[in-house]
């Protein structure tokens, strides 16, 4: 879904702290499309300037160093919110839809 990168990349990274690349794969393996490089990392940079995440420069004993992520306290509180917000949206849609079947299933007859 359009938008849903946020609490995607956050609830990934409530389970563990990691860099870019890995974010790309776990993002990519779920039924959702990965977002592209650009989208992730301007989203990882807003986030991080928001203050929901914090990274820091990783050096490993082989390849470059890399930027691992990780998710603040406030991270969590806005993580929550994004839940409740769901929860509330599914709600919604759960009421219209059963008004949807029950107008269209007395005209079908059904």
């Amino acid at each position: 879904m359009r938008g849903f990168v946020q609490p995607r990349l956050l609830l990934h990274l409530a389970r563990k702290p990691a860099h870019g690349y890995e974010l790309m794969e776990t993002l990519g393996a779920a039924d959702d499309p990965a977002p592209d490089p650009g989208t992730l990392y301007r989203t990882l940079r807003g986030l991080e300037e928001d203050g929901l995440v914090r990274s820091a420069w990783e050096t490993g004993e082989s390849g470059p160093a890399r930027r691992v992520y990780e998710l603040t306290e406030q991270g969590v509180e806005f993580l929550h919110a994004w839940a409740a917000s769901i929860r509330s949206t599914r709600a919604q849609l759960d009421r219209f839809l059963a008004e949807y079947e029950k107008q269209f299933q007395e005209k079908t007859g059904g």
